[in-house]
């Protein structure tokens, strides 16, 4: 089976419903394949060479599942050491308006709003965490208030350019 796509095709089923049996969980079975899956095409070259591509693909994706397990059994030990998290509060109507008008934005103003608007960095230290000198954040801060100010609405404007 030199084509991937057919490899895929003749075992899907297949080892999904063996990992769905493992895990008790088809959606979390069928998450784990994939990353399998996604490993495999990655090396395609050299998993199709071995005698059975089909059996590292189980391994990979069992071996997921294992490292799963081990972190929610790390979770309940933590959660029966220090009790349950802290409850998170609800988010407000302005916090969900907030959080659309950010993800509007291009990753680097939306980075850029958030370190120092949120995060309460510095212009400097937003500069550093990125990588760029100074006058590109003043540059990336306009930018994201003023198109977060437009996505908001004029009513926002002020709560927006001075959240914090």
């Amino acid at each position: 089976m030199d084509d991937f796509d057919e490899f895929y095709r003749a075992t899907h089923r297949r080892l999904l419903r063996q990992l769905a049996l493992v895990t008790g969980d088809a959606g979390e079975a069928e998450d784990l394949l994939q990353e399998a899956y996604a490993r495999a095409v990655l090396r395609w070259d050299q998993v199709r060479a071995f005698e059975a591509p089909e059996a590292w693909v189980r391994r990979v994706a069992l071996n997921l599942a294992r490292d799963l397990a081990k972190r929610g059994r790390r979770r309940i030990a933590a959660f029966i050491r220090h009790g349950p998290p802290p409850a998170v509060p609800d988010l407000s109507p302005d916090s969900v308006d907030l959080a659309r008008a950010l993800a509007t934005l291009p990753l680097r103003q939306r980075v850029a709003v958030v370190l120092h608007h949120v995060g309460g960095l510095t212009v400097e230290e937003v500069a550093a965490e990125l990588g760029s000198p100074a006058g590109t954040v003043k540059t990336l801060l306009y930018r994201g208030r003023a198109a977060m100010a437009r996505q908001l609405g004029d009513e926002e404007k002020g709560r927006v350019l001075h959240h914090g």
